[in-house]
């Protein structure tokens, strides 16, 4: 008995150092690549050479980001140092500048995709072609909605409609794409970007049932602890990605963050500014969180693992987040973020023609 309990010791202490917190992976994300004319959404190609060759040149490996959830999802060991390169929306500039760059490089890509511009061969967006050829050269391809319209924010306060109108959006676009991309699109497992990053429990709970991954854009690293409705990537347009942040946020490592409170991300005139409380697993030292836009937010201590975090100031529609932050060692920091979609004050719901 003893020799099979020490067996079981032995076998756990491996899970938990195969499978801990140090288990996770970093999701980049991206839209635009050379399109100076739309900043808060592009990083130029400059930059953006720069980023590839850092990770080329310190040994970090890049991985299709359908790989690294079946690893997490799994509990398999992820090894050091992997990235996911993901993109949003498909635009052509994906093609014509980021593909050849990764193209060298042998490296693969996530590509999320809203398929009705497509559809409509806007000059903006990839073609069917295009997107073919870059999937035979290691190029994924997953569902970014049909119309890429506000998700959250649609009959907000028609149940039965909301869900018709979710489920409209995410499966006339999974076909199309499943038809055109075929071997290309990630079925397995099934992933979704939200348009503009934005959930709530109720989009979660729809996409769930649709047999979905979610995806969503505030920051932080994803490991086996993570929401699988709710995977944190970090931005890399609008100046987020330049190298110092970028070096920065590669290295970074999940918080150990035992509960939140609330689960949700909907913020309306009677809980703004809202108010997060975290727990966490073990004290840190040097923790702060801010506002999206940089500000600091105060903190009240309940404990040494218990935090309630609160901004002075109302948040302004139509986003925001709280990220928080601490110091681990060297230039390696915790990072966790939570999302909030800020309602109207005026408007329970936008009524919209089903396309």
């Amino acid at each position: 008995m003893k020799i099979f309990i020490s067996f079981l010791f032995t076998i756990t202490a491996l899970q938990n150092s195969l499978f801990g917190a140090s288990n996770h992976a970093i999701i980049l994300q991206y839209h635009r690549f050379g399109e100076s004319r739309y900043p808060s959404t592009d990083i130029s190609m400059e930059l953006f050479t720069k980023q590839i060759n850092y990770l080329v040149r310190n040994d970090y490996k890049v991985w299709k980001l359908s790989k690294i959830v079946k690893y997490l999802l799994k509990n398999r060991k992820i090894p050091d140092k992997i990235i996911s390169l993901t993109m949003d929306d498909a635009y052509k500039s994906v093609y014509t500048q980021a593909y050849p760059l990764l193209k060298k490089y042998h490296l693969p890509f996530t590509v999320f995709v809203n398929s009705e511009p497509i559809i409509h061969k806007s000059r903006m967006y990839m073609s069917w072609d295009e997107m073919r050829e870059m999937g035979k050269s290691g190029a994924e391809f997953a569902n970014h909605s049909y119309s890429h319209q506000y998700l959250v924010r649609r009959y907000r306060d028609k149940p039965k409609q909301y869900a018709i109108f979710v489920k409209k959006e995410l499966q006339k676009c999974e076909i199309k794409i499943e038809k055109e991309l075929g071997k290309a699109v990630s079925t397995h497992p099934k992933m979704l970007a939200y348009p503009f990053g934005e959930y709530d429990l109720s989009l979660i709970k729809l996409v769930k049932n649709l047999g979905y991954i979610g995806v969503a854009q505030n920051s932080a690293p994803i490991s086996n602890k993570s929401n699988f409705m709710a995977l944190t990537r970090f931005p890399m347009s609008g100046g987020f990605g330049e190298m110092e942040k970028f070096i920065l946020k590669i290295q970074t490592i999940p918080m150990p963050i035992k509960s939140t409170t609330p689960k949700d991300t909907i913020v309306d005139k009677k809980n703004n500014p809202p108010h997060l409380s975290l727990t966490l697993q073990e004290p840190l030292e040097d923790l702060q969180c801010f506002t999206s836009n940089g500000k600091k937010i105060n903190m009240k201590w309940i404990s040494d693992t218990q935090i309630e975090i609160e901004s002075t100031k109302k948040l302004k529609y139509p986003r925001n987040h709280y990220t928080c932050t601490a110091h681990k060692k060297d230039n390696v920091w915790y990072w966790y973020s939570h999302l909030w979609v800020i309602l109207k004050d005026n408007s329970k719901s936008i009524d919209i023609k089903n396309k």
